[in-house]
């Protein structure tokens, strides 16, 4: 059995126009944005959606949103989402990024969250 439950809300933006979005999404939801240290490509906006790590992610790709799944089993979650249709396309560090029917990106990490908020939070899988 592993335990998941979603993490945050990415706000993809193409490296030339992050920090355009950046000021856009910071403005729109009403909360300040910060740098986030360990991984300069994002940028928090700390408490847009309250439950969820909402940042703007700088990418080299098309704009786009994706989520992140927070596990404390990467490989079962992983493969219980490829079960039900994902494909895997990548791995960046520990996260696995996955591809949903559809084409949405989502990733799968380990535990960010505080123990009790995962505790509290995260659904059980057989």
């Amino acid at each position: 059995m592993h335990r998941s439950r979603v993490y945050a809300l990415l706000i993809d933006a193409p490296r030339a126009d992050a920090d355009r979005a950046v000021a856009f999404w910071s403005a729109a939801f009403g909360v300040p944005a910060e740098p986030y240290a360990p991984e300069p490509q994002f940028t928090d906006l700390h408490g847009a959606l309250p439950g969820l790590v909402t940042a703007v992610q700088a990418v080299d790709d098309a704009p786009r949103y994706h989520l992140d799944i927070e596990t404390d089993d990467v490989e079962a979650e992983t493969a219980r989402l490829v079960a039900l249709g994902a494909t895997e396309v990548s791995r960046w560090q520990e996260c696995r990024i996955l591809r949903a029917p559809g084409g949405h990106l989502l990733c799968v990490l380990p535990v960010e969250t505080a123990p009790e908020v995962f505790d509290a939070q995260a659904k059980t899988w057989p």
